[in-house]
């Protein structure tokens, strides 16, 4: 008896509490599209108006249009694709098939707007539904970016071909390469945060084609190969890391993921932040001929190199182009086990 008397109480206060709750009025919107067709914003936030600016209409109606096209009659799609908003509902309807309506009354035909007539039962009549309320704040959304680019490092604050060492490396062929999981959390209206996991290489192409890398007790030495009627081709050093990076984004594009290469757009964004990676490989390799064979010598060592590199990356992008800056804070060799150098690679993000 004591629950049942508890169940009612319930329900009066719950049915109390909504009617003292202020009644919420919506803007509803209607665009005509096509002769049989038509959008409806239902907005119960007027705040909500900023946010639409911002909304991927393009990709919604190519999912909605091809459903349609696959004569997918959900009844309710949520689009998680567009990525609008944390509560946003996307959905669609067909009213009837076209003889008849929702509460299977016939259909009389109509006037299109152009003043001619035609026979509903000829026609499908699509209603597409989008309902807008929250805030996009806090929305990620994934990509994968590429890095591709030269690297180079400075000895002593000057660059390592200025002293004319062996390990000075040639910048045309010294490749740097990196693939990245990118997510984009939006944390204010035109600003970011990219945190992102990947993999990059380090390739230092020798200025000299016949450096030979050697790796002693007391440290890694950079000297001229001599082996008897050799013809050098190439000497470089590589290496691999796993990364991390966190990079805060000022972007002051209309677009909540950054833009592709072939997509266009006209803003700046800009952004710094820390990088750190765990090598997990490294070779040297040297390539020569001797009597017309090619010939190959290839060593797979730590030569001292540090486990860890960590610094700092700066992205800018302007229209459809990004552009990265890397820049190694601690040292890439083991110190006092071979020259003090910083590594840095820049280039363009696809």
């Amino acid at each position: 008896m004591k629950t049942t008397a508890l169940c009612v109480l319930a329900c009066v206060l719950s049915i109390v509490a909504q009617a003292q709750q202020p009644e919420q009025k919506n803007d509803t919107i209607i665009v005509e599209l096509a002769k049989t067709s038509r959008v409806i914003f239902t907005i119960r936030d007027r705040s909500d108006i900023q946010q639409l600016k911002h909304y991927n209409f393009n990709q919604l109606f190519h999912d909605v249009l091809t459903k349609l096209e696959a004569n997918d009659t959900s009844a309710l799609v949520r689009n998680d694709t567009v990525k609008s908003t944390d509560s946003e509902e996307v959905y669609w309807t067909r009213k009837g098939d076209g003889r008849y309506d929702e509460d299977g009354n016939p259909r009389d035909g109509g006037t299109y707007s152009d003043g001619e007539t035609y026979n509903d039962g000829e026609h499908e009549h699509v209603d597409i539904h989008i309902d807008m309320h929250g805030r996009r704040w806090g929305r990620t959304w994934q990509s994968t970016n590429f890095d591709i680019g030269i690297n180079n490092y400075i000895a002593n604050g000057s660059f390592s071909d200025a002293s004319n060492e062996k390990y000075g490396v040639r910048p045309w062929g010294s490749w740097y390469v990196g693939v990245w999981s990118t997510q984009r959390s939006r944390m204010a209206r035109n600003f970011f945060l990219e945190w992102a996991l990947g993999l990059s290489w380090y390739n230092f192409k020798f200025q000299d084609d016949d450096v030979l890398i050697t790796e002693t007790d007391q440290g890694v030495t950079f000297t001229a190969a001599d082996i008897p009627d050799a013809n050098y081709k190439k000497s470089k050093l590589s290496a691999s890391y796993v990364m991390a990076s966190l990079i805060p984004m000022f972007d002051f594009d209309d677009n909540d993921q950054r833009r592709r290469v072939w997509e266009g757009g006209s803003a700046f964004r800009i952004g710094i932040g820390p990088y750190i990676g765990y090598r997990i490989g490294s070779h040297s390799k040297l390539v020569y001929s001797v009597d017309g064979d090619r010939e190959k010598e290839k060593e797979r060592n730590n030569f001292y190199l540090n486990n860890l590199r960590y610094g700092a990356r700066l992205q800018l992008g302007f229209h459809s182009t990004d552009l990265f800056f890397n820049y190694d804070i601690n040292k890439l060799f083991t110190d006092r086990k071979g020259p003090d150098l910083n590594a840095f690679s820049f280039g363009v993000i696809f």
